[in-house]
């Protein structure tokens, strides 16, 4: 079974995590792993505890929204 871990900023909307599980779930099942044994765990993360390239996120990024 697999389990799959998906960080993202703090924000992210339910539909786009709908998406990401549906997505992610799609390809598994492509690869022969039946649907229901999918478990993927979406980790939501402030900005300001997420670093990219030297910098806080919500420093670098600031214009930068979620979906």
């Amino acid at each position: 079974m697999p389990v799959v871990h998906v960080y993202v900023w703090t924000g992210f909307s339910n539909e786009a995590k709908r998406r990401v599980v549906s997505g992610i779930t799609r390809v598994f099942a492509e690869t022969g792993v039946p649907p229901e044994a999918v478990e993927i765990i979406i980790h939501e993360v402030p900005k300001e505890n997420w670093g990219v390239g030297g910098e806080r996120a919500s420093e670098r990024l600031s214009h930068v929204e979620p979906p």
